[in-house]
């Protein structure tokens, strides 16, 4: 049964111009907007971004599929499955944009104030800001959500912002962030992210704890209804303080929002199919087609390719190098080596999509080519611990004719298993180490990518491999690769065009030893930890191309999963009421930026 949240106390509030205002400071001149580098694109008189409808209506249902399940309605904790779109409920100090690399605007705070070095930033808090239930947002509100998302937050969230060495409330709605260490270039735009939470709420609803209470937050949507683990609903606040703040202009433009879950793919679609859901991304290209063909013929339904201009997400089947068997480099690219993405993509993908080369692919920031003069400074004092091919040869994946008939990476990857000391046995490779037939077993979360590997189950049983698909439930899932409980793992890591403090996330020792993280593969690199500090600290794009560079060849050589596919555009088939911006962002197309448009 779906359940009505309790009603929120209307706010009257009157909205006032939507230029943002500044604040003097005998410190430093106050800003409106903050460039990770260079200066921002919007000038400070901007009035939209410009992958927007500024005049798109208000109004209107959307109704969107999940799969899997939810049990919390607090996306800040590692435990329990958060409900899809609480992100809509809370509101951050700055606001990014989406045609940048990395650019913050004025949101919460109207407007800061920063040391040229970056040692600290000064938030001024808008006095217009609200929660939905109507209370201001107090630098009360964001020293405690400080507090809590530091010593009770996602792993993340702690790591950030106990790189802070103090936090100071400041006269009026003033505060201060003050960094410690040396690498804090990014530290000022990684706070200005930090989600705001009520105090008064979490007061009432302990914070460590997964709750089913909708939470009270500042941003444009109310948590309407829930019906656990099943569908939750959000309500569009109509007295929502920001929604006339130059950035949010063209933005939030539906009412009500709805995700229904289910069990699995085929059911969500044909929930779709059926007028049940009014948006349906696609990433399988038969299926593509299918829905194309369906969208030419049925008036109901219209399908778009949207470009993107941010690297493509690394899909891969990453290794848990903290499993014995995969802590040998040579073994992880035997395995890569069997894996026969040509044929996968033929049969399967239509030849759709293209094989992924890059943790940083499609952009300026992936390693191509022998590495420049500059990445080998940056990698020469590691040497020792990195593959030497490094050096000398540009990362190549094998390939084959892509017939089904081509055993050539299948002779590779055995004579890559024999030269590590694997033999045989009965037709079963052993182990040297255990003595014992090689058995792998792969963690997935969806049936598509049981399809995907059926293949590559087949190949490893021709070298003797014993190799187990496990499908988990969205729970289950969630809890095994938060505890790194897996042999192996479909996954995959989204990069922007301006990486930093996220990257420690990622790939660092710290990560790999701390459960929660998306260091799935358990990367311990000193080498990987160096760039990760030059990234971050980065005061110039050039510095950051060349550091990202060389950080992706060391992830690439170091063999740590098998790279899969992408194609670098957002593929979904729409009703024909929803209406879509004529400019893409960066980041494709998304739900703020839709509209209901009448039919």
């Amino acid at each position: 049964m779906l359940i009505p949240t309790q009603p929120l106390k209307a706010l009257a509030i009157l909205v006032l111009s939507a230029n943002f205002l500044l604040c003097a400071s005998s410190a430093a001149q106050a800003d409106t907007a903050l460039a990770m580098h260079g200066a921002p694109k919007y000038a400070q008189d901007f009035q939209h971004f410009d992958y927007v409808n500024p005049k798109a209506p208000k109004g209107g249902t959307l109704n969107l599929g999940v799969i899997g399940s939810f049990n919390s309605l607090n996306p800040f904790l590692i435990k329990g499955v958060p409900a899809k779109g609480l992100r809509l409920v809370y509101q951050s100090l700055l606001s990014r944009s989406r045609d940048e690399p990395f650019t913050l605007y004025a949101n919460l705070a109207q407007a800061f104030e920063i040391a040229p070095d970056r040692r600290w930033i000064t938030f001024t808090i808008d006095e217009r800001a609200r929660f939905s239930n109507g209370k201001p947002v107090t630098i009360d509100d964001v020293y405690f959500s400080f507090e809590t998302l530091r010593t009770k937050g996602r792993p993340n969230h702690r790591n950030y912002y106990n790189q802070v060495a103090k936090a100071e409330k400041l006269n009026g709605n003033q505060i201060r962030f003050t960094f410690k260490g040396e690498k804090i270039w990014e530290l000022p735009l990684i706070i200005g992210l930090m989600p705001i939470f009520s105090a008064d709420f979490f007061d009432k609803i302990p914070f460590s704890e997964t709750s089913l209470v909708p939470p009270i937050g500042s941003g444009p949507y109310l948590v309407e209804a829930i019906d656990p683990g099943r569908q939750i609903q959000y309500r569009r606040n109509p007295e929502f303080w920001g929604a006339d703040l130059p950035h949010n202009r063209g933005r939030y433009n539906i009412d009500l929002i709805s995700y229904d879950y289910f069990r699995d793919r085929d059911i969500a679609l044909e929930a779709f199919k059926s007028g049940q859901l009014d948006v349906w991304f696609e990433t399988d290209p038969g299926q593509w087609k299918e829905l194309q063909a369906l969208a030419t013929e049925n008036a109901n339904l219209n399908s778009h390719i949207v470009p993107m201009k941010i690297p493509a997400p690394m899909l891969s089947v990453a290794f848990n190098t903290r499993r014995p068997l995969f802590s040998d480099p040579k073994i992880r690219e035997a395995l890569i080596t069997a894996f026969d993405f040509y044929w996968i993509n033929k049969s399967l993908f239509h030849g759709l999509y293209q094989r992924t080369r890059s943790y940083f692919q499609s952009s300026e920031l992936a390693a191509t080519g022998l590495p420049s003069p500059q990445e080998i400074a940056l990698l020469k004092p590691f040497s020792k611990d990195l593959d030497p091919r490094l050096f000398t040869q540009a990362y190549q994946l094998p390939e084959s004719d892509g017939s089904g008939r081509d055993r050539t990476l299948l002779r590779l990857a055995k004579q890559k298993f024999k030269e590590a000391g694997f033999g045989y046995q009965d037709g079963l490779m052993i182990n040297p180490d255990t003595k014992q037939p090689v058995s792998i077993e792969i963690l997935v979360k969806a049936a598509e990518e049981i399809r995907l590997l059926s293949s590559y189950q087949k190949s490893l049983k021709r070298l003797g491999i014993d190799l187990r698909l496990r499908l988990m439930d969205s729970a289950g899932y969630q809890n095994r690769l938060n505890q790194y409980d897996y042999d192996m793992v479909v996954t995959d890591w989204g990069q922007s065009l301006s990486p930093g403090n996220e990257q420690e996330f990622y790939w660092s020792k710290n990560a790999a030893k701390t459960e929660g993280t998306r260091n799935y593969p358990g990367i311990e690199s000193d080498a990987v930890d160096h760039l990760i500090n030059i990234i971050r600290d980065a005061r110039d794009r050039e510095t950051l191309v060349h550091a990202t560079r060389a950080l992706d060849r060391v992830l690439l050589w170091g063999q740590y999963g098998i790279p899969l596919y992408h194609v670098n555009e957002q593929w979904l088939v729409t009703s024909p009421t929803v209406r879509l911006p004529t400019q893409p962002s960066f980041w494709g197309t998304r739900r703020d930026l839709w509209w209901q448009a009448a039919y």
